[in-house]
Formats: C-alpha cells, sequence, structure tokens
C-alpha cells in the first residue's frame, strides 16, 4: 500500500534545509519501518536535512570516482578489473538505495552502503575497501621500483 515510502518521503520532507538536529527524527520512532536498515538515508535526510543529504551523497561521489581513479592507474589488468569491481558494487548499492528511499524503484531490501544496520555487510563493505586500497599502494610500490 505504499506506507513505508510515504513515511520516508515524509521524513525526507520534513528534514527542511538543515534538519531537526543530530537524533531528533520523529519518523525512527516505529513510524517508519526498517529506518535503521533499508531507510536509513530518509532518517538521515531528517536529522541533517538537504545540506546534510547532498554531503553524504558527495563523500559517496568522491569515494566512487576516487575508486574508479585507482583502478584506471593500477599495476596490471587483472588489479583494474578487481578494484572497478569492488567500486561498481558500492555504486550499484549506493544508487539503488536512493532510488528507493526517494521512491524512484520499488523496494528492493538493499541496503546503503557503510550506514545501514547489520555488521556483516559492513564488513565486508570494509573488505571490499580495504582491497582498493591495496591496490593503490601497489600502485606507488611500481612506480617506486621504476624510478
Amino acid at each position: 500500500t505504499g506506507y513505508q515510502i510515504l513515511q520516508s518521503l515524509y521524513a525526507i520532507g520534513s528534514g527542511g534545509l538543515f534538519g531537526l538536529g543530530y537524533g531528533k527524527s520523529r519518523q525512527k520512532y516505529l513510524y517508519l519501518p526498517f529506518q535503521y536498515n533499508d531507510y536509513i538515508f530518509a532518517v538521515i535526510c531528517e536529522e541533517l536535512g538537504l545540506v546534510g543529504a547532498m554531503a553524504i551523497v558527495a563523500l559517496f561521489a568522491v569515494t566512487i570516482l576516487r575508486g574508479y581513479w585507482i583502478a584506471l592507474n593500477a599495476r596490471d589488468r587483472f588489479s583494474t578489473v578487481f578494484a572497478a569491481g569492488l567500486v561498481t558494487l558500492i555504486a550499484v548499492q549506493t544508487v539503488l538505495n536512493l532510488c528507493v528511499v526517494t521512491n524512484l524503484l520499488p523496494s528492493t531490501g538493499i541496503a546503503l552502503p557503510f550506514f545501514s544496520y547489520g555488521g556483516t555487510a559492513l564488513a565486508v563493505n570494509l573488505g571490499e575497501m580495504g582491497i582498493v586500497l591495496g591496490i593503490s599502494r601497489g600502485r606507488n610500490r611500481r612506480k617506486i621500483q621504476e624510478a
């Protein structure tokens, strides 16, 4: 019936430009189901407002673009493809979650990377970024050895 997405849109709209304040969201008190997982971005929008939400989106964009830059400058083809694949996993999860929260796509159950509840998902996301960081460091070693 759309109750969950309606409450999500209420949360996004009630945040305004600067939000209600950290920890002062009203939708997380049993109005918005799964606010800690699938719809955490709606609570972020309500608490931090449009400015905070855009800052979060900008941080995701910088992380993803930097990850692709690392992939393009990796030392070999395997590292390039592996890093690009890991960054694409994070990018697709992020875009899908943001589209679900803003009602551009139907609910999929995909969590927002690094923010949603769940230790396993967080560990996997951090592991992916750690591998990308390792690929980045390997690229620097090659440049030092060539010099």
